[in-house]
């Protein structure tokens, strides 16, 4: 498929379709044709948005700047913009987003935001490169937050499904209070590199892992496909799913956070942010790899 709206790459038989909205990924079938990502149903309207130039909330919804303040909700504003397409082809294509007037409004910064989607014979690779044209330090922070069918085979029980981490994660969790970072870390409800999945995991919204030990985890249950989430340059997870239930789980490679309760001053000093120097660049990856069915 492909239209200016829509491109579907393929290779071995698995698919990925990506929007031109967003540059968000909005399917990834495997060989048999089983839909493996959340399809943006009514209890959230999304499937894999990208998170830029925030990821989490802001104090007030507000970004500082040099005496000035601009408005930024929750996640920023990529995953509302249409990107441009680069290169399209059977098995990859290549995204962009550039500033212009619109979001120099809410975010006054020199900036191209590139995403590149590869497909091979059981996984998806995602490359994001955040480039800084301007004159000035570009301050940033960059999240993926793909959502993922839970359970990933239709008919299986929530409850038997579970992450299982590369490394041992035994550091403390952070939570939220009003889409902003507790001050205080809380026990993790990981066991040693196992989490068990449940609803009531996300009745207090997303687990954080701040310092995690992994840079890749898998999705499993006792029956159908599993995949893996890896990841290169990110520096904190966020799991989550819509609290009081919902059929999907997001599994969220991070470049930063949302702010601190009690952080409200210049956006580039807020913890987590990447600083480009003028004419730098910052690369990102991570990549989703099927595994066939138990």
């Amino acid at each position: 498929m492909m239209s200016d709206d829509l491109h579907t790459i393929s290779a071995g038989g698995i698919t990925a379709t990506i929007k031109a909205d967003g540059a968000e990924l909005c399917s990834l079938k495997t060989a048999d044709g089983l839909e493996l990502l959340w399809q943006a149903g009514p209890v959230w309207p999304r499937h894999a948005p990208w998170l830029f130039p925030i990821v989490g909330r802001l104090k007030g919804d507000h970004l500082h700047h040099r005496g000035r303040t601009y408005p930024m909700t929750q996640h920023g504003f990529a995953r509302d913009l249409r990107f441009i397409w680069l290169e399209r082809s059977a098995e990859a294509c290549v995204l962009r987003l550039t500033d212009d007037e619109t979001t120099q409004a809410r975010y006054p910064f020199a900036f191209h935001l590139t995403l590149s989607y590869r497909i091979t014979a059981d996984a998806l690779d995602m490359v994001v490169e955040i480039a800084n044209p301007g004159a000035e330090m570009l301050p940033a922070s960059f999240g993926a937050h793909p959502a993922f069918n839970w359970p990933l085979l239709p008919g299986q029980p929530k409850e038997s499904y579970r992450l299982i981490f590369a490394e041992a994660e035994p550091a403390p969790i952070r939570r939220l209070t009003g889409g902003l970072l507790r001050e205080q870390p809380e026990p993790s409800p990981i066991d040693g590199d196992v989490l068990l999945l449940n609803d009531r995991l996300f009745n207090d919204d997303a687990i954080i892992l701040d310092q995690p030990a992994s840079q890749s985890v898998r999705l499993v249950g006792t029956k159908g496909p599993a995949l893996e989430l890896a990841w290169d340059n990110f520096r904190q997870l966020g799991i989550w799913s819509k609290p009081g239930g919902a059929p999907f789980v997001c599994i969220e490679p991070w470049r930063g956070f949302a702010s601190p309760l009690n952080f409200d001053a210049e956006f580039a000093l807020k913890p987590g942010i990447l600083h480009m120097a003028p004419g730098a660049a910052e690369t990102l990856r991570c990549r989703i790899r099927i595994e066939s069915s138990n």
